[in-house]
């Protein structure tokens, strides 16, 4: 098992497949966009199909998600898709995406064994949306949603962030829309995972706020419980239910004592946590012939040492050296 010092077990794995997006969010990366990862230092997919195999086999890993940057520019995803799928135990596989592409990409990932897709889109309003990616692109995410939905890689989920003073009104206009269309949304509080270093907690749009203004509109009661345990968002039934609409307040409320979780970067690097600033290199000891005994080894290593909570509140809190577009989501 993956376990740390405080007891906490990891069992899903957010793998990042690549650093690249096509999309330039202004709460993540600026508009030049970043110098990406050289390919030398990328894994290749016979690696990350590896460090998967190793990762469900001796370390007890059920759930993989396959994030960025943005995954479905990663040429060999698919394969990479069929190949985790056939391991056993089979994990549940799913994919987080901003949505350009899926469309012409969500029967291939349906049959390679995909389960289910989480896609980011913060707005209803394309203007909006070209102001917030710095790209005209809002309704090739629209169509990708659509075209995930109608394949059966269900729950869809729609990950949206919402920023004061451009889109922090559109939270009841999204959950309307959310409902119609059969999707489950979940509202993210904006994170200090941006490149630029320009996060501000005064900007962000607190989860209190988003319920706020999803409460003028709708009956929320909170799912079976209020507990959500290592699940990061916090979810109510929609007027009674069956729908329901979730929050994940990473910075207001953290769950991090239930954290369940271990990332592994583009280039090979485990993190034991979003905000961590440290890693662990797993790619030269794959490079270097290691076997599956000693890579796991040195993952449970990884993780041993994790810390209690994230640190936000500490006011020697530093970001990440890594924005979030080069940890994974």
């Amino acid at each position: 098992m993956l376990i740390d010092t405080h007891g906490r077990i990891a069992t899903d794995l957010r793998v990042s497949l690549t650093d690249r997006c096509n999309l330039r969010c202004t709460y993540c990366m600026p508009e030049e966009g970043l110098r990406w990862l050289p390919k030398p230092e990328l894994l290749t997919d016979d690696e990350i199909v590896r460090l998967v195999s190793i990762a469900v086999s001796e370390l007890g890993i059920t759930e993989v998600r396959f994030t960025g940057g943005e995954p479905l520019l990663r040429p060999g995803l698919v394969s990479i898709v069929e190949r985790c799928a056939a391991l056993a135990p089979r994990p549940d596989l799913s994919l987080t995406t901003n949505g350009i592409g899926l469309a012409r990409t969500t029967e291939a990932l349906r049959t390679a064994g995909l389960d289910r897709v989480n896609v980011s889109l913060d707005t209803l309003r394309p203007e909006v949306f070209r102001t917030l990616t710095r790209r005209d692109r809002h309704h090739d995410v629209v169509s990708g949603l659509t075209a995930a939905r109608d394949a059966g890689l269900v729950p869809v989920k729609v990950n949206s962030v919402l920023m004061r003073g451009i889109n922090d009104d559109e939270a009841p206009h999204l959950l309307d829309w959310a409902l119609e269309h059969d999707y489950e949304l979940r509202f993210i509080e904006q994170m200090p995972l941006d490149a630029q270093h320009g996060w501000q907690r005064g900007h962000m749009v607190t989860a209190a706020e988003i319920l706020e203004k999803l409460r003028a509109r709708y009956a929320l009661t909170p799912e079976v419980s209020s507990l959500r345990g290592s699940a990061p968002a916090e979810r109510w039934l929609v007027d009674g239910g069956p729908a329901r609409v979730g929050v994940i307040a990473s910075v207001t409320r953290p769950f991090c004592r239930d954290c369940d979780r271990t990332r592994l970067t583009a280039d090979g690097q485990v993190r034991d946590c979003l905000f961590a600033r440290e890693e662990s290199d797993l790619r030269t000891a794959l490079r270097s012939g290691a076997s599956d005994q000693d890579i796991a080894e040195r993952w449970r290593a990884a993780m041993w040492g994790k810390k209690a909570g994230s640190g936000l509140d500490d006011p020697s809190f530093l970001q990440p050296r890594r924005p979030m577009s080069a940890i994974g989501g």
